[in-house]
C-alpha cells in the first residue's frame, strides 16, 4: 500500500513537535528521575504493543524466514553498533588521558551530537518502515515513538544543560535533531514503498529488532536506573494496553 510523502510529513511532524518539547521542558526544570522512570516504562509499553499487534503479525503473514533472520541479525547489529559509538564517546570525555572533544561552544561535544542524532535518524527511519508496511502501521509506529522522542528531547537538553551549555543552546540542538526524524522517515517512506517479498519482510524485521532492542537496551534500562515503584513497572503495561486498545478500536 502506498503512502503519500505528504501524509507521512504531516504525521511525523507529531514526534518532531514532542522532542522540541520534551527539549524546551527540560531548558526549564528537568523531571524528577521518577518522572522519567515512568515515562520510559510507559513509552516501553507503547512501543512494545506497536511491535507485538502491528510488526509482528505483518511479518508472520510473509512467511519469509529467511528475511526475518537477515532482518533481526542486521536490526541487532545497527543497534549495537550505534550502542558501541556511543559508549566510545562517552568513554573518551569522561577519560582524563583521552583526547579531548571537539567542541563548538562551552561544554558541548560534537561527538555525541553526532551518535545521538544517528539514532534519532533511525527512530525516523523505522517511522518510514512502519509507513512501507502500510498507513495504519506507520501511524501505531509515529505514536509510539512520540513518547520515545519526547523523553530523548529531554536528555539531551538535560545532559547539554550540566555541561553547561546555554538554554537557548541546547534547545536549538534538539531542534536541529528532531529534523532527523522528518528525514529519516521520508528517505524510509521514498525509498521502501512499493516492496514486497522478502524485502519488504527483511525490512519489517529489521524495523522490529531495533525497537525491541530500544525497549529492552535503552528505555527499561534507563529506567531502571532508579529505584523501581509499582507504578513505574504498571506504567509499562498501561502503556501497552493503551495502544493495544487504539489498535483494537481503529
Amino acid at each position: 500500500m502506498s503512502v503519500a510523502l505528504s501524509s507521512i510529513v504531516t504525521l511525523t511532524a507529531i514526534p518532531v513537535v514532542a522532542t522540541i518539547l520534551g527539549g524546551v521542558v527540560a531548558s526549564l526544570k528537568t523531571p524528577s528521575e521518577r518522572t522519567r522512570s515512568f515515562v520510559q516504562h510507559f513509552a516501553a509499553g507503547v512501543v512494545m504493543a506497536a511491535v507485538a499487534g502491528e510488526l509482528l503479525p505483518e511479518i508472520t503473514k510473509g512467511h519469509q524466514p529467511l528475511g526475518v533472520v537477515i532482518g533481526f541479525a542486521l536490526g541487532v547489529a545497527v543497534m549495537l553498533l550505534i550502542r558501541q559509538f556511543a559508549e566510545h564517546f562517552e568513554n573518551r570525555e569522561t577519560d582524563p588521558e583521552g583526547a579531548a572533544p571537539d567542541r563548538s561552544a562551552p561544554g558541548m561535544n560534537l561527538a555525541l551530537i553526532g551518535v545521538v542524532g544517528i539514532d534519532v535518524l533511525i527512530d525516523g527511519l523505522l517511522i518510514g518502515v512502519g509507513f512501507a508496511a502500510g498507513e495504519r502501521v506507520g501511524t501505531l509506529l509515529v505514536i509510539a515513538l512520540t513518547l520515545e522522542l519526547l523523553f530523548l528531547g529531554v536528555s539531551v537538553v538535560s545532559s547539554l544543560r550540566q555541561r553547561g551549555v546555554t538554554r537557548q543552546q541546547s534547545v536549538q540542538v534538539v531542534v536541529g535533531l528532531s529534523v532527523l526524524v522528518i528525514l529519516g522517515a521520508l528517505l524510509g517512506g521514498s525509498l521502501l514503498q512499493g516492496l514486497t517479498g522478502l524485502a519488504l519482510e527483511i525490512v519489517l524485521s529489521f524495523g522490529a529488532a531495533a525497537l525491541m532492542f530500544l525497549v529492552v537496551e535503552e528505555l527499561l534500562t534507563e529506567a531502571h536506573s532508579v529505584k523501581e515503584t509499582p507504578l513505574n513497572t504498571a506504567s509499562f503495561f498501561m502503556g501497552f494496553v493503551a495502544l493495544y486498545l487504539l489498535e483494537i478500536l481503529g
